[in-house]
């Protein structure tokens, strides 16, 4: 056995042996478990202890959540005993619940794009809460300008996108999400000017006229007061008045809260809560130049429309502190916070990692990178539907991973063995060669034959699916995939997956042609066993993969006559979901 594979084995038994354990290896048990199975390591024991050891020390260094991670990125299914028999974690009781007649909590997605996996986790968390309290759920559009519009034409400039209202709509409906109201932030542009207003003439807001860098360099950094913002009210009410009448433009002219400049945190020595945006809004066009920061709009908002409990992420605190610096002066009541750490996604391949961005996807899907937003790069909601993940998959796949404050390592790989127990079942299975490759066998005992593999081997009263084959002048082609071709030698003896025994005879890597013998009929379960379709009738199928790229092979030709979007199983391939055919050929997205 090479290193490598001693390697291997020993990050797997060590893994599985310390989350069994609560995160503590037992060293001589999973020693035990390696020469167990392969005795002949016996006398490389002391090399191998060495090993050994490292991987322990490094393990030691994991939490049990990312030792569980890193299992599931080596062994995708080593968790599904445990997953499945684990009782579904509760969340734990909102704060102060029982001074609310009723709990109201909010989704408050940005439309520039659809949501995304990383999103789902807030949406899956206010929707449970909701359950649990019988409560209210809002969908808020958080859909202020983003970006001005002299930032609009940078990669990383954030916009309200038309179609993303819809996209957002449709992911949440897939995703099982029920909301009792739907609210717009671009309608509410008078309420947020009256309160911009309130907070002038109280003298906690004024206009500031410093360029972002100055008013950086020369008074935040240095916690001292900005000149503008011992203006008087009549000063202060009137600038306010020309930005809302257009004297200005944008970067020219802020207004800022009077938080103070001591906090520890620069980012909220008078933070601003209005600036002016010449760019155009997708509903309500040019009329308003005047836009609130996120921080203000909420403040008001979330009172106005009686939230009771704030979700966000632990990155957003700064919001918190706003909020409840307003409530503070008007005499509002205050809502509860409850923050959630960063969730890092594991188990991507190199290509995949840092793309749950949506500005990312919005770019590659308008320079024609991304076919569009169900592009399983984009890990969109509608992505994942059109792989054919399931959305229970994904609501208790993030449920299990609970509320915590601390940064979660998330392996997709825990998502997939989540859906493979919803979809394995429900999937019948069928002949797929990937890069296909021609045998060409002598010496067949019949002119024609119909293999019959079951649908399902775990359920035969499904039924079975028919193969034909014909065989002329006692010679049979057929075609298998390129990645078993290559693993053949000569004089091998194979098995035909419901077929016949053959024995290879020559390899032509080259021009990827082989000539093999027929062998026997009988089933011997020492022989290796490889799917194939026949080269006379067959589908031509394309498979997208999450990376984006395109695998083409042929199927069975029983594939004409599958449901589209119904999850289906290529044997010794993997899950795919059949969505349309084009061209004759059968399109499919891989699932995992």
């Amino acid at each position: 056995m090479e290193n490598s594979e001693i390697k291997r084995l020993l990050w797997i038994y060590s893994l599985e042996n310390s989350v069994k354990f609560g995160g503590k290896p037992n060293v001589k048990a999973i020693l035990g478990k390696l020469i167990g199975q392969n005795p002949e390591l016996k006398s490389q024991i002391k090399e191998i202890k060495l090993i050994q050891d490292e991987i322990v020390l490094e393990i030691s260094k994991l939490t049990l959540q990312e030792q569980e991670a890193k299992l599931l990125e080596l062994k995708p299914d080593a968790l599904e005993k445990k997953v499945s028999k684990k009782e579904k974690k509760t969340l734990p009781e909102l704060p102060n619940a029982q001074n609310y007649d009723k709990i109201v909590m909010r989704l408050a997605p940005y439309p520039s794009g659809a949501l995304h996996i990383g999103n789902a986790r807030m949406v899956v968390l206010n929707s449970e809460y909701i359950k649990k309290y019988n409560g209210d759920l809002i969908l808020f559009f958080d859909d202020t300008i983003g970006s001005p519009k002299s930032l609009r034409n940078t990669s990383k400039a954030k916009y309200v996108l038309p179609e993303a209202y819809k996209l957002i709509e449709d992911g949440l409906k897939w995703l099982g999400i029920t909301y009792s109201k739907v609210y717009y932030k671009s309608k509410r542009l008078e309420i947020y000017y009256e309160y911009c207003e309130k907070l002038i003439k109280d003298n906690l807001a004024y206009v500031c006229f410093c360029t972002a860098a100055e008013f950086k360099n020369k008074y935040k950094d240095r916690k001292l007061d900005c000149p503008h913002r011992n203006h008087t009210l009549s000063f202060n009410l009137k600038e306010w008045e020309n930005m809302l009448n257009g004297k200005y433009h944008e970067t020219e002219v802020v207004v800022r809260l009077k938080t103070g400049m001591k906090y520890k945190d620069p980012a909220i020595r008078d933070q601003i809560i209005m600036r002016i945006s010449e760019a155009e809004h997708p509903r309500v066009g040019t009329k308003y130049l005047v836009w609130p920061m996120l921080e203000f709009s909420w403040a008001i908002d979330d009172y106005l429309i009686g939230v009771s409990h704030i979700l966000r992420g632990s990155d957003l605190v700064k919001e918190d502190v706003i909020e409840d610096f307003i409530w503070a002066h008007f005499g509002w009541k205050k809502a509860e916070f409850i923050h959630y750490g960063r969730l890092n996604f594991s188990g991507l391949s190199k290509s995949e990692e840092n793309l749950l961005s949506k500005t990312k996807a919005r770019n590659n899907i308008a320079n024609g990178t991304y076919s569009g937003w169900d592009d399983p790069r984009t890990w969109s909601l509608q992505s994942l539907k059109m792989r054919g993940i399931e959305p229970k998959a994904l609501r208790d796949s993030l449920l299990d991973l609970g509320l915590s404050i601390n940064a979660i390592n998330f392996s997709v790989n825990w998502l997939y063995s989540k859906n493979k127990d919803i979809i394995d079942e429900l999937s019948n299975r069928y002949f797929f060669v990937e890069e296909p490759t021609i045998i060409e066998i002598s010496d067949v005992p019949f002119s024609d034959f119909i293999a019959e593999p079951l649908l399902q081997p775990t359920n035969p009263q499904k039924g079975r699916r028919k193969i034909k084959v014909d065989a002329i002048n006692n010679k049979l082609l057929i075609l298998i995939s390129r990645a078993d071709m290559v693993k053949l030698n000569v004089d091998q003896i194979i098995r035909l997956k419901d077929l016949i025994n053959i024995q290879i005879t020559s390899i032509r890597v080259n021009d990827g042609k082989i000539q093999a013998r027929f062998h026997s009929s009988d089933l011997n379960r020492d022989y290796s066993i490889i799917h194939w379709v026949p080269k006379k009738e067959n589908v031509k199928v394309s498979i997208i993969k999450p990376d984006g790229t395109v695998s083409m092979g042929n199927g069975e030709k029983s594939l004409q006559n599958i449901p589209l979007n119904k999850p289906i199983q290529f044997e010794r391939y993997g899950f795919v979901n059949p969505i349309k055919w084009e061209n004759q050929i059968l399109i499919c997205y891989f699932t995992h």
